[in-house]
Order: C-alpha cells, then sequence, then structure tokens
C-alpha cells in the first residue's frame, strides 16, 4: 500500500431508491467501489435500519457480498444519537436506559460489525437537552461513550464518533474533549465538511475545527454543502431540511483544505488502526446531494455517481493514491 493510500468506500444506500440490497451493490460494483458502509436496505422484507435485519437477513447479505466481491467498510449504526437524560426538550429523541441500551443495541452492532467482518462501528455522541449549552453533560457522555468503547474493544471493534449537530458532540472542541476522556485506541473521530458547514460553519471555521479533532480522526465522511448563509434550506415541497449539498469539487465547500490535511494523516492513521484489524484508511462518500435528514439521506444512483466521480476529481487534484476495482483486476480466460 503506498504511504498516501486510502481506501473509497460510501453509504450505497443513498443511491437506489428501492434500497434493494441487489441494487446497492451493482451501483457500488459498477463505480468500482469494492467497500461500502451498510445504513439501510431491503433484502426482500421491506427497507430496514442495519440493526433491525433479522439472521437470515444477515446470513442472505453474507452471500451477496460474496457474488458481488463487496465488502462492508463499516456499519453505519444510530448508535449514540438518544437522549443523555430522560427529559422532555421538545424534540422525538428516545431516551433509553444505559443498561439496557449497552446490552441489547451496543451487543447487537458489534455482533453486526464480526457477520459483516469489519472493524468498524461508526456512531455519535449522544443528545443533551436541545437548546443547552453541551458542556454540563460532556462527563457523563464520556462515562457512557466510554463503557460503549470498552464493549468494543473487548470484542476488536472501533467505535468512531462522527462529528454532527445538536449532539454533544457536535463540533471540534467537545468531541476532541470526549476522545480525550475516553483515551482508548478503539475509540476515534469521524470529520464531516458538510455536517459542520449544514450548521453553521463557514469553510475555514469547518477546517479550524477539523485541525482540533486531528489527534482522534479515523475516517472520513465526504459531503459537499454550498455554505450562502442567506439561502434558505428548503426542500423541494418548501419545507425546511437538509438541502443544500453538493458535489465536492463544485462552490465554496472546505473539503480542498481538510483533505489536503487529511492527506498527511493517512500514514499516521493506518499506523495507529492497522494492528486493530483495520485494511486501511477509509474516504467514505455521504453525498445526499438529492436531501438528507437526521438519519440518513438521497442522492439517487445518478446524483451518487456524480458525486463519487467529483471526490475522485478532488482525490486527483490533490495527489491521492486510491485503488479502484478495474478491468485489470478481472479474470478474463479468453484472453
Amino acid at each position: 500500500m503506498a504511504e498516501h493510500e486510502v481506501i473509497l468506500s460510501g453509504f450505497a444506500d443513498e443511491g437506489p431508491v428501492s434500497k434493494r440490497a441487489e441494487e446497492q451493490l451493482t451501483m457500488m460494483s459498477s463505480l468500482g467501489l469494492s467497500y461500502y458502509t451498510i445504513r439501510f436496505i431491503d433484502l426482500g422484507d421491506g427497507v430496514k435500519n442495519v440493526m433491525e435485519l433479522s439472521d437470515e437477513e444477515v446470513q442472505r447479505l453474507q452471500d451477496l457480498h460474496k457474488a458481488f466481491d463487496v465488502n462492508v467498510s463499516s456499519v453505519g449504526s444510530p448508535l449514540g444519537k438518544v437522549k443523555l437524560v430522560d427529559e422532555d426538550d421538545g424534540t422525538q429523541n428516545r431516551f433509553v436506559p444505559f443498561e439496557s441500551y449497552l446490552m441489547n443495541d451496543v451487543q447487537r452492532a458489534i455482533d453486526l460489525a464480526h457477520a459483516f467482518d469489519t472493524r468498524l462501528l461508526r456512531g455519535f455522541s449522544y443528545y443533551h437537552p436541545h437548546g443547552e449549552d453541551p458542556w454540563p453533560y460532556l462527563d457523563q457522555a464520556a462515562d457512557q461513550l466510554g463503557a460503549i468503547v470498552e464493549k468494543c474493544a473487548s470484542a476488536g471493534v472501533v467505535y468512531g464518533m462522527e462529528v454532527e449537530a445538536d449532539l454533544i458532540g457536535g463540533d471540534g472542541d467537545t468531541l476532541i474533549a470526549l476522545f480525550e476522556k475516553i483515551n482508548s485506541p478503539y475509540v476515534c473521530i469521524i470529520p464531516d465538511v458538510g455536517n459542520m458547514e449544514s450548521s453553521g460553519h463557514t469553510p475555514d471555521s469547518a477546517y479550524e475545527h477539523y485541525v482540533k479533532m486531528k489527534p482522534g480522526v479515523g475516517w472520513i465522511h465526504i459531503k459537499g454543502f454550498n455554505n450562502p448563509s442567506n439561502q434558505a434550506m428548503l426542500d423541494a415541497a418548501g419545507e425546511r431540511g437538509l438541502t443544500r449539498f453538493i458535489p465536492v469539487d463544485r462552490g465554496d465547500s472546505g473539503h480542498e483544505q481538510v483533505l489536503r490535511d487529511f492527506r498527511t494523516l493517512v500514514p499516521e492513521i493506518h499506523e495507529r488502526l492497522s494492528p486493530l484489524g483495520v485494511p486501511g484508511v477509509f474516504v467514505d462518500l455521504e453525498p445526499h446531494v438529492k436531501g438528507g435528514g437526521q438519519f440518513g439521506g438521497v442522492s439517487g444512483v445518478d446524483g451518487f455517481g456524480v458525486a463519487f466521480r467529483s471526490l475522485c476529481r478532488l482525490l486527483d487534484y490533490l495527489e491521492y493514491d486510491y485503488r479502484l476495482t478495474g478491468y485489470e483486476d478481472i479474470s478474463n480466460p479468453a484472453s
């Protein structure tokens, strides 16, 4: 593996509207991607979050992975997107008693990581009461996340905390504080420039917060954002939502700054995570180019393809090394 080589992956459920497993894997294979993050998927019994799959559906998906020669980079779980305290704060976020959460939800996510042969589990950092300062809740969040990470570590799984608005780890300051308090090789931070810019950061501010996160970065999510503060985020029906996401080589997104620096981190991240069984450093595409919400997004097959080619152009410009499955990888007995 070259010193600055990354593995490209993506949230395949953003492509096919049906979210059928075969369609997701066909899209990824046709783009030359051999890894994907699993989140929502339909294996014949309707669309389900990965956490809700039956054992039979897990087995069917394992068979499809072999047939398509596609691997799971991370389990895109919703772990940590629950209330830290049982308090009515005007949101629909649910509260789950922690011991029950640890025994059931966390254990299920770990079991899925094992089933899909990945060491990486995407998660979050808890909701504090909406509208309040997150800092008074940081110690409690770190204690509970620490217990989650300890359980993951005992199973050889790395817990990645994604930066996202409204969570205790909603920016570089709080996320790095959580990372340092948890203090385990089995926890890392997942920067996402689009998430930061959609919550009010400028490209420069998003970069500044990325720099704060650097000691804990494990992999990165990619979605571009059209930043003008005077442009409303409205969907086709005129409702406010997570819109204005764009391919990363367009507009004013801060990805060039962040990815230019992230390239220098790749050797160190690989050295840190490789002993834990992680095959490389992932750049994970989550484009949201046709919109998004609290628990997912949509790009369509066409939008995902546009966003993927946009990412490749930016990586080429920044002189990244990455490798796609291509003709040279396919055995051709007739040749």
